[in-house]
């Protein structure tokens, strides 16, 4: 039973709850992400996660930036995950919004920097004081 929002899940080897929060920003910083826009990246993101076997827990658009959180199998890395991602929205308002992707060139429409922090059910202060204070006994 979960005991937050990432949902318990396992592999054939491995128990896991894992999170992953990303951020990405569209080139140059450009405000394309219109409602019409950011719905469209919203669509994209529930549609590849669930291609890519990923639990889709938030996603939210501002003008200029994307939030993500999702949770992966242990295999999967971080960056494999923002790669995914950001390939699949990109594709997608390149395809439905050519006047915005227009406006952060032709070679690509997210920058390709990103933000990704990971989240689990225990504070790095927990994990810490078991490790320091309960090993051995």
């Amino acid at each position: 039973m979960s005991r937050g929002i990432i949902p318990d899940a396992s592999t054939r080897w491995a128990r896991y709850r894992i999170g992953y929060h990303l951020v990405w920003i569209p080139k140059y910083r450009r405000p394309i992400l219109t409602p019409e826009v950011g719905e469209t990246v919203r669509a994209s993101l529930r549609t590849a996660s669930a291609d890519h076997d990923l639990t889709l827990l938030a996603c939210e658009t501002d003008q200029d930036h994307v939030h993500v959180f999702v949770s992966a199998r242990p295999a999967v890395s971080p960056a494999h995950v923002a790669r995914l991602l950001k390939g699949a929205s990109s594709r997608a308002v390149r395809r439905a919004h050519p006047q915005a992707a227009a406006r952060c060139g032709p070679r690509g429409l997210w920058a390709q920097s990103y933000y990704v922090g990971t989240v689990g059910d225990m504070s790095a202060d927990t994990v810490r004081h078991y490790i320091e204070n309960c090993q051995g006994r």
